[in-house]
């Protein structure tokens, strides 16, 4: 099944449990065999199996065990990399930016928020009183 914008969170865990446990029989692994290599709980390896939710952590130490953690680097390639490239950062990591002046107003209380037209936005108070 393909994991796409759709589906629940729950059905994307179960998607992913599935993907592990194929990966995990194609390598000939066990449930132990494969938690003792990732250096997890076996409990915690047939949670995620069954589609319930672990710790980040032990999802990476899986993928990492099963040779496979370099998929995450091709899903989270995307835009931001790319921002600090542009911006001319060795790290890759962006340049600190400071927030929108109005959203320092929002921060420091110049303002309030009004229903308007069915969506809520922010008016900056002026000098005069309304």
């Amino acid at each position: 099944m393909r994991i796409d914008q759709e589906m629940t969170a729950d059905a994307v865990l179960a998607e992913l449990g599935g993907r592990v446990a194929a990966w995990r029989l194609e390598r000939g692994l066990t449930q132990e065999q494969l938690a003792f290599r990732a250096e997890i709980g076996r409990a915690t390896l047939q949670r995620l199996e069954s589609g319930a939710s672990v710790q980040l952590t032990s999802l990476v130490k899986l993928l990492r065990s099963l040779g496979v953690l370099d998929a995450l680097d091709v899903l989270l390639l995307g835009s931001a990399r790319s921002a600090a490239a542009e911006s001319g950062n060795s790290d890759g990591q962006l340049p600190r930016r400071r927030a929108p002046r109005q959203h320092r107003a929002r921060a420091s209380g110049d303002g309030s928020w009004r229903w308007v037209d069915g969506n809520w936005q922010w008016a900056e108070r002026s000098g005069d009183s309304e």
